[in-house]
């Protein structure tokens, strides 16, 4: 596998926001957001060939509780769905990070993904890969980074085109793009609506502005 960097940290976005996690990112994505905050695991050029025991090995190390695989985009590496399941024999909840244009189901039940629709603002509202909306769990989360109205429109028009209702509201996960678009704005956009959503920031972002391996 081609691992960018592992290492501990708080759980930045989703449910499990501000739980201690141990990120494990692995290096390329398929895509190339504009807003993209970890351009540095875009590209596969800083990634270290690591095996799947190698990288279980290392994530031992830590307190077992949560873990992520992130990137990049994790499903690009036929290797994931194998450590994700070695996963899930160690820790308590295993989540993945995913940009929602690759097939969700060779994730191992038992996994939360986390799964991306990309607005307008990214470039690449395109991307997403519609029969990944036939195989959510009810365990999964679906979030849309925000950077201006029309990708707030772009995602209120998705859930309600595509009948987007996860078990419960806070399961649907809206952000906005940081530095882009005030969250005072777009809390005031999905109150004024009564959509029932998950409003987010980016907890990492918040605390550790801009350092890598937070």
């Amino acid at each position: 596998m081609l691992i960018n960097e592992i290492f501990f940290s708080l759980q930045g976005e989703s449910t499990f926001t501000g739980i201690p996690c141990i990120f494990i990112r692995l290096a390329g994505c398929n895509l190339s957001c504009s807003w993209c905050d970890t351009e540095y695991a875009r590209g596969t050029a800083h990634g270290i060939e690591k095996t799947v025991d190698e990288v279980v090995s290392e994530v031992e190390q830590f307190p077992r509780g949560l873990v992520e695989i992130s990137g990049g985009e994790p499903l690009l590496q036929h290797e994931t769905a194998e450590l994700a399941g070695r996963l899930l024999d160690l820790f308590d909840t295993v989540l993945l990070e995913t940009n929602g244009s690759i097939d969700i189901s060779r994730v191992p039940d038992g996994v939360v993904r986390v799964v991306d629709v990309k607005c307008p603002s990214s470039g690449a509202s395109e991307s997403f890969l519609l029969e990944n909306l036939n195989r959510l769990s009810p365990n999964d989360e679906v979030k849309f980074v925000i950077g201006d109205r029309e990708d707030y429109d772009f995602a209120v028009e998705f859930i309600s085109t595509h009948h987007l209702f996860l078990p419960t509201p806070d399961k649907i996960l809206f952000s906005p793009v940081n530095g882009t678009l005030l969250p005072k704005t777009l809390a005031d956009w999905i109150l004024s609506e009564r959509l029932a959503v998950r409003f987010q920031l980016q907890l990492h972002t918040c605390i550790w502005p801009g350092e890598k391996g937070r």
